[in-house]
């Protein structure tokens, strides 16, 4: 047997337990789905797996034991939010229940550890599961071009090809000009979502009060296939109920649901997040797959 590494034992290891790793993941999915919905991710110890290093995953700090040898031990929160949501969500992409809304928001609020609610203030959209489609990039201040959403040349490979919208999102410019463009500016750009805000019940009767409330209103977002979830704002209204679609995200919030390529579409679940005081940041939840940001590995908790 061959090896490139200097510590053949360890490669031996770390090949083995990276196919265990993803045997069990499998045979989780298939067999205990609907158990994992009575499962708290405080009482996995039992299932922490060893991971492989380099694999492309965004991991909380707290899910991480370092050995000697750079072996980090974690619970695939992809998987197991994915196993709880099996059968609990149904398989046909439609309007949910009352009763199916108020346990699939606990079971996401307890796995992620973010307040969820299909209802706030007593506003709600249309509904909370539906099929997202990929949009473009928007307009975040006036000159703002394409080329410089890209912060490094990956950043443009992977998202420079989605283009970028002709006109203005549903408010406008995330920022009044260049000089006043923040960093939060950015952040909301970048993980926005286009929402069938004018679908709302309600929406006709206090379009002003419903414009205001919906205006970067946090949401967290999450493939129940896969169980990658993002946390992004309400940045835009759309798409036109014609389409078939019932939200559209940005190329970043495509990628880290596990949607950008293909069709760019595909079923998600879609609910506020109650963070009135603004804790919660944007981007890719823990357990998501990370993102590179100048040279370093972005983790959202």
């Amino acid at each position: 047997m061959l090896f490139t590494s200097k510590k053949p034992h360890y490669e031996y290891l770390r090949k083995k337990w990276g196919g265990r790793h993803r045997e069990i993941t499998d045979k989780l999915l298939e067999n205990h789905g609907r158990h994992f919905r009575n499962i708290t991710l405080g009482g996995l110890g039992g299932l922490m797996l060893l991971s492989s290093p380099g694999v492309n995953a965004t991991l909380h700090p707290g899910d991480i034991a370092a050995t000697h040898d750079g072996i980090g031990k974690t619970v695939d929160k992809n998987s197991l939010l994915a196993a709880s949501l099996k059968g609990v969500v149904p398989e046909e992409v439609r309007k949910l229940s009352d009763t199916e809304d108020k346990e699939i928001s606990e079971i996401l609020s307890e796995t992620m550890k973010i307040k969820v609610e299909p209802e706030l203030e007593g506003i709600r959209l249309n509904r909370t599961y539906g099929m997202i489609g990929g949009e473009q990039h928007l307009y975040r201040f006036p000159g703002d071009t394409l080329y410089r959403h890209a912060e490094n040349s990956s950043d443009w490979a992977m998202y420079g090809s989605s283009g970028i919208a002709p006109g203005l999102g549903a408010w406008g410019y995330f920022a009044s000009s260049e000089a006043a463009f923040s960093e939060k500016d950015k952040e909301r750009e970048r993980y926005y979502l286009a929402v069938q805000t004018f679908l709302s019940p309600g929406f006709a009767e206090n379009v002003g009060k419903y414009r205001d409330f919906f205006k970067f209103r946090k949401m967290l977002v999450v493939n129940p296939k896969t169980g990658q979830a993002v946390v992004a704002v309400i940045g835009d209204a759309g798409p036109a109920a014609w389409t078939g679609k019932h939200l559209g995200g940005s190329p970043e919030v495509m990628h880290f649901v596990g949607l950008a390529s293909g069709p760019r579409k595909g079923a998600v679940l879609y609910y506020f997040i109650d963070d009135p005081e603004d804790k919660i940041p944007l981007g890719p939840v823990a357990g998501s797959a990370s993102y590179a940001e100048n040279g370093t590995e972005r983790i959202i908790s």
